[in-house]
């Protein structure tokens, strides 16, 4: 059995993923925005799951965040399942976040990044991106472009790692909204494969996964020049790099 952070897990595809994984008797940490959000998955912690707290909008609750997980240990898979779909805390969410956490979680053997099919339409500049959110400076396709990046390039750059993208589906939860066309179970199923399963196409590193079918992403996802371009921002920000992670 394997132990998984998932974050943003209160509602969602990050709590279907948990409830799912806790039935197959997998060990789960979940994770709050805020205590406030704890009632949410109380019904998952009375299951045995453990919680962690942190905004992840927030650079030093990031950081907090990690300390919790660190502090539990033993983690075999992370889910950066968190995102947000508007405004100032794109980047800090939907890209900083699982930057930090890969690079101050050690040990987890299987990382999943949540993309979206909407990252074909964004944008490779780099340019004047306000990474601490205080103002809006890129849009969710282009942050979906970046975490679809830097799971590429944690699969070239760090041995040993499974790392992949899945885009979940226009699935019907309070992002993607009420009538959104696509299956909810399909939604949570690949995150859940890719960090449990011991089939040998789960195992593997550097996919782009929609329903567990290997798909193409954007052709800057891919290009090494632009993974190292969005590195360097990223580690010039935090003052992390990947080669931090150990």
């Amino acid at each position: 059995m394997a132990r998984v952070f998932i974050t943003g897990s209160t509602d969602g595809l990050g709590r279907a993923a948990a409830a799912s994984l806790l039935k197959d008797g997998h060990e789960v940490i979940v994770h709050a925005r805020s205590s406030r959000r704890i009632p949410a998955i109380q019904h998952l912690l009375d299951r045995g799951a453990q919680c962690v707290v942190g905004d992840l909008a927030v650079e030093e609750e990031v950081r907090e965040t990690a300390d919790q997980v660190n502090g539990i240990g033993g983690i075999d898979a992370v889910i950066h399942n968190a995102g947000v779909l508007n405004g100032a805390a794109l980047l800090p969410v939907n890209v900083v976040a699982p930057y930090l956490l890969t690079t101050l979680i050690p040990g987890p053997r299987r990382l999943i990044y949540l993309s979206s099919g909407m990252h074909r339409g964004g944008d490779t500049g780099l340019d004047g991106l306000d990474w601490t959110g205080r103002t809006t400076t890129a849009s969710y396709s282009t942050t979906k472009l970046q975490v679809t990046a830097l799971s590429a390039a944690v699969a070239r750059l760090v041995p040993n790692v499974a790392s992949n993208a899945v885009d979940p589906g226009w699935v019907p939860t309070r992002m993607g909204g009420r009538s959104a066309p696509d299956n909810l179970e399909l939604g949570h199923r690949t995150q859940e494969w890719l960090a449990t399963s011991d089939d040998p196409a789960a195992l593997a590193s550097g996919g782009y996964w929609y329903h567990q079918r290997r798909q193409t992403p954007h052709p800057a996802a891919n290009d090494p020049e632009f993974q190292d371009a969005l590195l360097a921002q990223l580690a010039e920000y935090t003052g992390v790099t990947l080669e931090s992670r150990g």
